[in-house]
């Protein structure tokens, strides 16, 4: 019986890789074994990014709210801590957003927190 080797498929999975790494520099882009290792360690970068991305934005946000809030002359923690004994219910992404653009609107939610 003679040997199968399935070459459509094969030839198939190769050329989904190769597409993939298009724009790499050198043999990243032309060597099948280079850019299968090279799109591997690329997809391990993108999948630990997609997390670790949140923790950046919430950095930012919270360097945002903060100043904003020691220019009123309260500290972060103190300002979180009163919103939640009221009970204003919005998250950092949306306090950050009204610190930049509606200085206004976050000097109201300030003084509701601490009156």
């Amino acid at each position: 019986m003679p040997r199968a080797t399935n070459n459509p498929a094969s030839r198939a999975r190769r050329k989904r890789i190769m597409l993939a790494a298009r724009g790499y520099f050198g043999a990243r882009s032309k060597v099948y074994t280079v850019a299968k290792n090279t799109l591997e360690k690329g997809w391990q970068y993108a999948f630990r990014d997609r997390k670790f991305k949140k923790r950046v934005y919430r950095r930012l946000w919270i360097a945002r709210i903060n100043a904003a809030t020691r220019a009123h002359g309260v500290k972060y923690s103190n300002f979180i801590h009163m919103l939640n004994q009221k009970g204003i219910g919005l998250n950092r992404k949306a306090l950050a957003d009204l610190a930049l653009n509606n200085p206004a609107t976050f000097k109201a939610v300030l003084d509701a927190a601490k009156g």
